[in-house]
């Protein structure tokens, strides 16, 4: 759990171009999972408190329609953020196509990306591939997510460090 705790502790420093919502799963009938949730829910607010212009929402469709992308953005119109604040990214899989696919579609040096805790060490690293400074800040979901997203995110850690995508 050092991982989460990591990601939780970070918090953003000064403005940015956009604040990015990394992908995360979709439920049958098309309902966020806990951690799209939770992730979308406090890049929206970080937008609507002015800590960037524009929201960009990432994620291509899972097991379950529609994109991850979709949904996150059903939610920020819910919430307030206006349509022509957004910027979707819709086919990306994996966190670095997250990144990589992103960064084709959207012009800005400065993002901060919005994850899960335990995420954070390596979507900061990943994301900062495609862009020029990158910030991450953590949202804490419920045990079971947090203790089954650390495990994962070990194995994966290892896996983007060996092949050099870290």
């Amino acid at each position: 759990m050092a991982l989460d705790q990591y990601g939780l502790r970070q918090q953003p420093s000064g403005s940015y171009d956009a604040v990015v919502v990394a992908g995360a799963g979709v439920r049958p009938g098309g309902r966020p999972s806990v951690a799209l949730y939770g992730r979308t829910r406090h890049a929206c607010d970080l937008w609507d408190q002015g800590v960037a212009p524009v929201l960009a929402l990432t994620g291509g469709v899972g097991d379950y329609p529609p994109s991850e992308a979709e949904v996150a953005r059903q939610l920020a119109l819910q919430w307030g953020v206006p349509a022509e604040r957004i910027v979707m990214e819709e086919r990306s899989t994996s966190t670095e196509e997250n990144a990589g696919q992103l960064s084709a579609v959207l012009t800005a040096d400065r993002v901060l990306v919005v994850s899960d805790g335990y995420h954070v060490f390596r979507v900061r690293r990943v994301f900062g591939r495609h862009f020029d400074s990158v910030d991450a800040v953590g949202v804490e979901t419920t045990l079971w997510v947090r203790m089954w997203g650390s495990l994962r995110e070990v194995v994966a850690i290892t896996w983007y460090a060996i092949r050099g995508r870290l």
